[in-house]
């Protein structure tokens, strides 16, 4: 486990190795804010060591210069804000800029920050948040692999105890534990974790935290009349589940429904995938998000009411699978006609949304790896956020103010007609697959009560990389986590 802690800017600094920022300007790369220490300690010579070495100061580049005994730190680590001037220090340019830098040291046990002047909560938290972020390692299926060697990473700041930045410190190892916990969970295979053993870790890891935690087996299912989630999960060994997990503070100020989809394995069902199958252990990256967004809410003492309700199961293909032309009957009873059976994830989350609304909440925020249609519109780096408006665009905004990229994404009323069946209230995918990001979305639309503020975040491509960046390595990202914890502080103000 990696500690953090704030140290003096003014005493010298000891550590494995220092991480300064470097900007990009006209006239090439530049010192930022907080280096002048690090720099007078090597005689003022960090800035033409970099220049010989064609540093730039980009984003995402992170240059090693060694002090060969000029300072008892042995490593100084220059890396790139993009372009700035020296003395702006964006949060999240610094947040990825610290992020690649301890990606790139393997063996470091303790490193120090220089970054910024002055105590500034915000930039202490984004400092924290990417030397968490970027110290993450997933060796747990590898024996063979040196363990991670981090174990303190010292903030350099004016005054180290002031009560700001130590509550900076305090929400950032919160918020970043349930990102790197989220991420664990996605880089897990599907052998290690499936529906029962993921509904055994929502319980454990919820009432750990003092949540009221009910775990829905098959029974309960049937009995609750849960008919997409159970047909979903019909096809495979291991049966699905329905976890619900809720804080319930005194004096709660609002009340939010929370859902995530869990598909723990995805192979398409009887409409089998034909290429990318590998990536589907991502495919509960939502249900990940959702879980260790109310335990960190929790854990932040949040006075806001909150309930997460996850669908959990496993698309597989046996005898037992459901089919194309198939018609599911929904909790509500309305009836749903299946046109394609990899459309499996708005299903569950139907059932889900209409267990959630059943609570009345005062907002609904439901996320989801749900289309490739995510992936052609915006890409592997921005959700797609799509609901009623005004909640959609404060999502957006706080995401954004957190660090993650998100883009407000419309659902044209038009939309609805394509899903119409002429055997079911509803058809799950239609055959024009156009705009299937939107349709996605207005398939849940349906299954939302009327007038309720909600919002569906499509996080398909950001939630597992196949290339490393910024503060984030291959696999699982934990995206979304941040954004979700965000809406919430900002609903629990008021």
């Amino acid at each position: 486990m990696t500690s953090v802690f704030l140290i003096d800017s003014a005493a010298p600094l000891t550590a494995d190795a220092v991480v300064v920022a470097t900007v990009c300007t006209d006239d090439g790369v530049a010192l930022a804010d907080g280096a002048a220490g690090v720099d007078a300690a090597l005689g003022g010579v960090l800035l033409e060591a970099l220049r010989a070495v064609e540093a730039t100061g980009k984003a995402d580049e992170a240059i090693k210069i060694p002090t060969l005994g000029k300072s008892a730190t042995p490593l100084v680590v220059a890396a790139g804000l993009g372009v700035a001037a020296p003395d702006t220090l964006e949060p999240e340019a610094v947040r990825r800029a610290v992020g690649t830098a301890l990606r790139g040291l393997q063996s470091a046990k303790r490193v120090a920050v220089a970054i910024g002047s002055g105590t500034d909560p915000q930039l202490v938290q984004a400092i924290a948040d990417g030397a968490l972020l970027g110290g993450y390692r997933f060796t747990r299926y590898k024996p063979s692999a040196e363990p991670n060697a981090l174990r303190r990473v010292d903030i350099a700041v004016t005054k180290p105890a002031d009560a700001g930045a130590k509550a900076a410190i305090r929400r950032s190892r919160i918020i970043i534990e349930a990102v790197n916990n989220t991420r664990d969970l996605v880089n897990t295979p599907a052998n290690h974790l499936n529906p029962v053993t993921f509904a055994a870790y929502a319980r454990e890891r919820g009432e750990a935290a003092g949540l009221r935690v009910e775990v829905l087996d098959e029974r309960a299912l049937k009995r609750g009349r849960f008919g997409a989630i159970l047909a979903v999960g019909g096809g495979s060994r291991t049966p699905p589940r329905l976890v619900r997990l809720s804080h319930t503070p005194a004096g709660a100020r609002a009340s939010v429904a929370l859902v995530g989809k869990g598909i723990t394995f995805d192979s398409g069902g009887l409409d089998l995938k034909q290429s990318g199958m590998g990536d589907m252990k991502s495919d509960m990256a939502g249900a990940a998000a959702v879980i260790e967004s109310i335990i960190a809410a929790a854990r932040l003492k949040l006075p806001i009411a909150i309930t997460a309700t996850v669908p959990m199961a496993e698309n597989a293909v046996s005898g037992s699978s459901y089919r194309p032309s198939d018609i599911l009957v929904m909790r509500d009873g309305r009836t749903v006609e299946i046109d394609n059976t990899d459309a499996e994830g708005r299903l569950i989350l139907a059932d889900a949304i209409l267990r959630a609304c059943e609570d009345s909440p005062d907002y609904l925020i439901e996320t989801a790896t749900l289309t490739g249609g995510q992936v052609v519109a915006l890409g592997n780096g921005t959700s797609g956020v799509m609901g009623t408006d005004a909640l959609r665009d404060r999502v957006v905004a706080l995401g954004t103010a957190a660090g993650e990229s998100l883009w407000p994404m419309p659902m044209p009323p038009r939309l609805r007609s394509v899903l119409d069946s002429p055997v079911a209230d509803v058809v799950n995918l239609p055959k024009d697959r156009s705009a299937s990001m939107l349709v996605g979305a207005t398939f849940l639309k349906d299954f939302v009560p009327e007038g309720l503020e909600w919002v569906h975040v499509d996080i398909a491509g950001p939630a597992f990389l196949h290339s490393a960046s910024g503060y984030n390595g291959q696999g699982g990202t934990g995206v979304i986590v941040r954004t979700i914890l965000a809406s919430l502080i900002d609903l629990a103000a008021g």
